[in-house]
């Protein structure tokens, strides 16, 4: 999914779930995961308020650190070359 956020779960109940990011929670809503079992603690891709796939260790710290240097550019220019990076165009 493009552009969406790395989450960690810290709290499930049904399918709603408190999940927390560099010291930012958010409420989420599992429905879309409904037949992956899910736990406190795994991470998650969150788009839209909605987690749409677990994620590796590796794959969410990857994915801070893109976004990171999106944040830290400031060439509007330079933004735009890190966003499409991470969301390449669809043929």
């Amino acid at each position: 999914m493009c552009l969406g956020v790395p989450m960690r779960i810290i709290a499930i109940d049904g399918f709603n779930a408190r999940c927390e990011a560099k010291g930012v929670e958010r409420a989420v809503n599992l429905i879309l995961m409904q037949h992956e079992s899910l736990a406190p603690g795994d991470l998650v891709m969150i788009h839209g308020g909605y987690a749409s796939q677990r994620m590796s260790e590796e794959e969410a710290r990857s994915a801070w650190e893109l976004y990171d240097e999106i944040l830290a550019a400031d060439d509007p220019e330079t933004v735009g070359e890190a966003a499409t990076a991470a969301c390449p165009p669809q043929a």
